[in-house]
């Protein structure tokens, strides 16, 4: 059974995600830490199978957390959740170690199917299908190109001078580069792009 460890300084936020992940098959037990040296300590005493950070208010916190975290502890199975519109941040927790990305404002229906799918991709859940890694050879070498701008922080009008391409030529392949992919946006582009290993 998998056991779950919420990280954030919200108290509603942390309540609300414990009653989420209950209602994930094959969860067995929710805790919660409101700081970054609380989830250091906690988790250095009783080790968990996944680890969930808060990205959305204390942006650069949750950031920091999640590097010193899986620096403390390479094996620690982190995923960020927070606003699609903080890719920036993202990029930062993907590449500081986080397996992944969450957005805070999908329904709870919505939720409790991605928090499944992350889990049984990743590997916490036991007998889950793994997240195919066959997604990266359908790209396009453009739309691979578009990705790998994206996980730089670069815009789509910074991305199409780098490929001497019009912006909206970019928004093309990107939307194209979503759909294979499964994903609703950058945010979730970038964190699947690090999890696959599409990106470095």
């Amino acid at each position: 059974m998998t056991t779950v460890l919420v990280c954030d300084d919200r108290r509603n936020v942390r309540e609300g995600l414990t009653r989420v992940m209950a209602a994930v098959a094959g969860v067995q037990s929710i805790d919660c830490v409101a700081q970054g040296d609380e989830l250091l300590s906690r988790y250095a005493r009783q080790p968990v199978d996944l680890v969930l950070v808060g990205t959305q208010r204390a942006v650069a916190a949750g950031v920091v957390s999640t590097r010193r975290l899986v620096a403390a502890h390479p094996k620690a199975n982190v995923i960020v959740f927070g606003s699609p519109e903080d890719a920036g941040a993202i990029i930062a927790a993907i590449a500081g170690g986080a397996r992944g990305f969450l957005r805070w404002d999908s329904s709870r229906p919505d939720l409790v199917a991605s928090l499944a799918h992350t889990l049984t991709s990743t590997g916490v859940l036991p007998g889950g299908p793994r997240a195919p890694k066959e997604q990266g050879s359908r790209l396009s070498d453009r739309e691979l190109q578009v990705l790998v701008g994206m996980s730089q922080g670069n815009s789509n009008g910074e991305i199409g001078r780098s490929l001497f391409l019009a912006e909206d030529t970019v928004k093309t392949h990107a939307r194209r580069m979503f759909r294979k992919l499964g994903v609703k946006d950058r945010a979730e582009a970038v964190a699947h792009g690090f999890r696959q290993g599409l990106v470095s």
